[in-house]
């Protein structure tokens, strides 16, 4: 296939954050206005700062690390200026500062959906977090060797378990 063969992007439906595409015969869903994500991978006290909540989508609590959007309130947002905002209010830990990582797709073949993974430093703890009054996160504290037993633990306790935590597993 040639993308640069391909007809002209239609968009089949739009809702205030979620947009239906359609190229060609490819069917796929992408962001409105493109807003993007950032995701955090943060460690304190030799322990990765994971959070757990509630997936609409998903129909059950997830756990995953922090993440949050970029530009959705303030449009001059950078990745690493949203990653410590998004830390500091899910998390109740902030950053000195965060280096990028990359850019990365979750599900290419259905998404147009990509994100910032950023690494933070200087991690200390300002706060409880567990997000905004419309949020319910609940934080945890993971030694890295017990990610693989914790995330077992969750997946047997009902919880959905993101993608982006096969970054922690040691394969």
């Amino acid at each position: 296939m040639n993308l640069d063969d391909l007809p002209p992007l239609e968009v089949m439906w739009q809702g205030k954050f979620v947009r239906a595409l359609r190229r060609g015969k490819w069917e796929y869903a992408g962001r409105t206005g493109g807003i993007r994500a950032v995701v955090i991978l943060a460690e304190y006290e030799s322990k990765v700062i994971l959070v757990e909540q509630p997936r609409v989508p998903l129909g059950c609590r997830c756990i995953e690390l922090p993440a949050g959007l970029v530009g959705d309130d303030d449009p001059a947002a950078t990745p690493e200026t949203a990653a410590i905002k998004e830390l500091e209010e899910e998390t109740g830990f902030t950053a000195s500062h965060v280096d990028r990582l990359g850019d990365f797709y979750a599900s290419p073949g259905m998404l147009s959906e990509s994100f910032t993974l950023v690494r933070a430093h200087g991690v200390r703890r300002i706060g409880e977090g567990g997000g905004t009054d419309s949020e319910d996160i609940t934080v945890h504290l993971v030694p890295r060797a017990e990610i693989p037993n914790v995330l077992e633990e969750k997946r047997a306790e009902g919880l959905g378990v993101d993608v982006k935590l096969l970054l922690l597993l040691n394969f």
